[in-house]
């Protein structure tokens, strides 16, 4: 499925957009507000809104999420995070979570569990150029693209 996001970073701890979905017909809004910025004790609290699960034909996601840096406190590059994220599509909330690994300073690989699947994603970045291989519900490849302008 093609999804269409377009955001903008009002300030550091507000972004705004618009997503489209053209197989649903669907237009809606995506927020991502950072309610706690993370610092070296505490971690980051995220609040925000988006289309529902990869999946689901409608429906929209409200979501908290904690998220922490871990490269200084274990030697790894990794960033995981836990939270709930309710979806109108299946009305109920569900545990949600993953986790990124910096392999380079270019190539980064995530896990994102969103209640009910896991999707891998593999990412190489270039300038303000970000692609990357999806596998949407563990399974179904799918290719991601965004660029910073």
């Amino acid at each position: 499925r093609l999804r269409t996001m377009l955001t903008y970073q009002l300030v550091p701890w507000l972004t705004v957009g618009v997503e489209y979905n053209p197989v649903a017909s669907y237009v809606g809004p995506i927020v991502n507000f950072v309610a706690l910025t993370e610092t070296e004790r505490r971690p980051a609290l995220i609040l925000g809104t988006s289309s529902d699960r990869i999946g689901t034909p409608e429906g929209r996601s409200f979501y908290a999420t904690i998220s922490k840096d871990l490269t200084e406190a274990t030697g790894l590059p990794i960033a995981p995070y836990v939270g709930v994220s309710y979806g109108q599509f299946d009305d109920r909330a569900r545990p949600i979570g993953g986790i990124n690994v910096n392999l380079t300073d270019r190539i980064a690989a995530s896990a994102l569990f969103d209640g009910v699947k896991v999707h891998p994603l593999v990412t190489f970045s270039f300038g303000r150029h970000q692609i990357g291989a999806l596998f949407a519900q563990g399974k179904n490849p799918g290719v991601t693209y965004s660029f910073t302008f």
